[in-house]
């Protein structure tokens, strides 16, 4: 129900009847507004085959008014509805990045959700300090640096203008929720690095001068 806003409960059985002509066949159990056209929805645990029947998820669109802007991506809302009951109940309302596709609902006990990484499980990891640095191959330099709150493993590295750099960070920090961020603002670089986990960039050095290469997440007081 795009237009009307709406998400409705039907008996299907009623449905058909009312499809083969039975008048007093009444298929409409319940209508539940929604803010605004609903595009997409899924209820939990439907796209397995243990679906329940609890919960529906309306994905809508046209909804930037509902949400102050805040920059040229507009967030738009999802909404949640329980549908185990005669009488449909929205629980939760929420913003989403615009054009909501794809959700999923899924029971809690079946997430197991990993809170440390392991080092082994990346190749490029750098193990120990130690093994921070600059090698260069030619024209391609790979900088290997750890992470460890406050800080980083070298205080600068030096490069030539020119050079393609692939830089790799592991965090060696094993605290859950002690991640770092790695970002060069004159480069166009950020990304977040996880406890013990390792993530690289390669990027060509092209400007001249001295860049500023910093964590984004902050991580410790002396961060």
């Amino acid at each position: 129900l795009f237009v009307d806003s709406q998400i409705v409960k039907w008996n299907v059985e009623a449905a058909i009847k009312s499809y083969k002509g039975d008048k007093a066949a009444k298929p409409v159990v319940d209508r539940l507004d929604v803010h605004y056209q609903p595009g997409h929805g899924f209820t939990s645990m439907g796209e397995t085959k243990e679906s329940d029947g609890r919960y529906f998820i309306s994905d809508n669109k046209f909804s930037k008014d509902r949400f102050l802007p805040v920059g040229p991506l507009h967030a738009e809302t999802a909404q949640l509805i329980d549908i185990s009951g005669d009488k449909m109940k929205l629980v939760a309302d929420h913003s989403v990045y615009s054009e909501p596709h794809d959700s999923i609902i899924v029971r809690r006990d079946i997430i197991k959700t990993r809170q440390v990484y392991n080092l082994d499980e990346f190749p490029n990891a750098v193990m120990d300090p130690k093994d921070s640095g600059v090698f260069r191959n030619g024209k391609k330099v790979t900088v290997k640096l750890i992470s460890q709150a406050p800080a980083f493993s070298m205080r600068e590295f030096k490069v030539k203008k020119g050079d393609e750099i692939t830089l790799i960070l592991t965090n060696h920090d094993k605290v859950e929720d002690l991640t770092h961020g790695f970002g060069i603002p004159k480069y166009d670089i950020q990304f977040i690095v996880n406890p013990q986990e390792t993530k690289s960039v390669t990027f060509v050095a092209d400007k001249p001068g001295v860049y500023w290469c910093y964590c984004t997440n902050f991580c410790h007081a002396m961060h």
